[in-house]
């Protein structure tokens, strides 16, 4: 990693997991493998603060922790990318485990649980698929209707309009938000206890 961390992929350890290097990650990861319109290829990073401002909506006064956890629900692609769901599946049990250990790391990291509870988890999922509408309609050509039929309606009473960043817009962003949530939930942003040094 950029930050001289050394993450062990078959066994990650929280020890090893930077929020720069997530952010940094994340602003250059393309939703849609970059199958946009714009100058600017939608990031993982805008999508991650779209979801979690989505969250707060579809559930007001969401504790800052699970707003945490919404902000981090895509955080391990900083390191394997975005991939479609159907092609995850395609991948098989293997893949899902080797994600579900990088992500149990990165919650531990950021004092999470290592499993998100089922209510919250479905709560993401929700905002997730919400976000996407909104990302299909207006930056990779889906019409209204093939992205109600995939995706849902978005929730009442929220609206969005998506400019894509440029990843070190995205990248600060993203990090803010995090200080912003880390400071709330009560850890401390950038350099914390988690540093050895």
């Amino acid at each position: 990693m950029l930050s001289g961390r050394r993450l062990d992929l078959l066994d990650p350890s929280p020890f090893d997991i930077e929020i720069e290097d997530i952010a940094h990650g994340l602003a250059r990861v393309a939703r849609w493998n970059g199958q946009t319109i714009g100058e600017h290829a939608f990031s993982v990073a805008q999508h991650s603060l779209v979801v979690e401002e989505i969250a707060a909506h579809i559930r007001p006064g969401l504790e800052p922790k699970w707003r945490l956890a919404a902000l981090l629900h895509d955080a391990s692609e900083y390191v394997i990318g975005d991939m479609i769901s159907p092609f995850k599946s395609a991948l098989g049990a293997s893949y899902k485990d080797f994600e579900a250990r990088l992500e149990a790391a990165i919650h531990v990291r950021f004092q999470l649980p290592p499993k998100t509870p089922q209510t919250i988890k479905t709560l993401i999922k929700k905002a997730d698929k919400a976000c996407a509408f909104y990302e299909a309609t207006q930056l990779a050509g889906f019409t209204r209707r093939e992205s109600l039929q995939i995706f849902g309606s978005p929730p009442q009473g929220y609206d969005l309009v998506i400019e894509p960043l440029p990843a070190a817009v995205a990248q600060q962003r993203y990090l803010d938000r995090y200080r912003v949530l880390a400071e709330a939930v009560g850890i401390l942003p950038g350099a914390d206890a988690w540093h050895t040094e």
